[in-house]
C-alpha cells in the first residue's frame, strides 16, 4: 500500500478557505526627513472588500499605503495586523498575508519575467526556496491572468512600461495573499488595460475574498470599483464610506478644491464626477 503524496511545504490547497484579517492604523503619523505627511490618522481597512484611497497630489495617500505595507515606520502610533503590531512581525510573516505593489517597483538587471513572477511564491516556500509544480502552476496562471504569458522568457528591462506593470501585477497575484496593497496600479496602462486590471482585481476580491486596497488618481474609476472609498487631503481623512456616500460635490470641492457636478455613471450606476473648468462656470 502506497502512502498518499505529501504536499510541498509551499503548496496551497486549491480551495483554501480564506482567514479573516484585520489591518488597522491607530493614530499614526508618518513623514520623511522630519516633515510630517500623515498626522495622527486612524483607519481600519474593511476585510474582504475593495478599498480605494483618493486625494490630491502630496496629500499622503502613498505614504499611508507604505505604512500599511510596513515599508515606512510611523513616527507615532502603530499599524497592526490581526491585533499584532506589524513592526514586530517578520517580513516572511507579513508577506504570507499581505502583498504589496509599490508605485515604482524595480527589478534586478537581467531577470526574466517568469523568474520575477516566481518571487511571489517565496513566502510560501521552505528555507531553500525549491519551486514545486504547484508554484509553477500558480506562476503560469498569474501570467495568463495578466496577459503576459507570452513574455515569460523575456527580460523585464526589455518590456514597455505597460507590459512591465502587468508583470508586477502577476507577481502580486502569484503571492496568493489575503490582503493586496497597490499604489497607483494603473500607472503606464492605457484605458483598455486599466479596465482589465481593475476587473482582474475585482475578480480576485469576489472569487477569492481577497482584501484589495488601492491608491488611485481617477475619481470615476475609484467610484466604479470601490466598495469602500477613503478621501484624503493634507494628511488627514476628509471622508470615508461607500462611493455614493462619499462622492458629493461638497466633498470633492473640500478635498480637491474642484468645482464639479456629480451625476450617475450610466454604465456602473456609481457616482460620476464631471469637473467644471473656469471657462464653463455660470456667470
Amino acid at each position: 500500500m502506497t502512502s498518499a503524496p505529501q504536499p510541498h511545504p509551499g503548496a496551497e490547497p486549491e480551495n483554501r478557505q480564506r482567514d479573516p484579517h484585520e489591518l488597522r492604523a491607530e493614530t499614526v503619523s508618518l513623514g520623511y526627513d522630519g516633515r510630517t505627511i500623515v498626522d495622527e490618522l486612524s483607519l481600519a481597512l474593511p476585510d474582504g472588500a475593495i478599498t480605494v484611497i483618493v486625494g490630491p497630489n502630496a496629500c499622503g495617500k502613498s505614504t499611508l499605503l507604505r505604512g500599511f505595507a510596513r515599508l515606512l515606520r510611523p513616527t507615532s502610533g502603530s499599524f497592526s495586523l490581526d491585533g499584532r503590531d506589524i513592526a514586530g512581525l517578520s517580513p516572511r510573516e507579513v508577506a504570507r498575508v499581505v502583498s504589496v505593489l509599490p508605485q515604482q517597483p524595480v527589478a534586478p538587471d537581467g531577470v526574466l519575467v517568469s523568474d520575477l513572477v516566481a518571487r511571489g511564491r517565496h513566502p510560501h516556500q521552505g528555507w531553500f526556496r525549491s519551486r514545486s509544480s504547484d508554484d509553477d502552476r500558480i506562476v503560469a496562471e498569474s501570467l495568463a491572468a495578466t496577459g503576459t504569458l507570452d513574455l515569460a522568457d523575456r527580460r523585464v528591462e526589455e518590456l514597455s512600461g505597460g507590459q512591465r506593470q502587468r508583470v508586477w501585477i502577476a507577481m502580486v497575484l502569484a503571492q496568493r495573499s489575503d490582503i493586496v496593497l497597490l499604489d497607483e496600479p494603473t500607472t503606464f496602462l492605457d484605458a483598455t488595460h486599466q479596465l482589465e486590471l481593475l476587473d482582474l482585481l475585482t475578480d480576485l476580491n469576489r472569487e477569492r475574498g481577497a482584501t484589495v486596497v488601492m491608491v488611485l488618481h481617477d475619481l470615476n474609476l475609484a467610484a466604479r470599483y470601490a466598495d469602500h472609498l477613503v478621501v484624503m487631503a493634507e494628511g488627514a481623512i476628509v471622508a470615508q464610506g461607500t462611493p455614493s456616500e462619499v462622492i458629493t460635490a461638497e466633498i470633492v470641492h473640500a478635498a480637491f478644491d474642484l468645482e464639479c457636478v456629480v451625476t450617475t455613471d450610466p454604465v456602473a450606476g456609481s457616482p460620476l464626477v464631471i469637473p467644471i473648468g473656469r471657462h464653463h462656470r455660470a456667470a
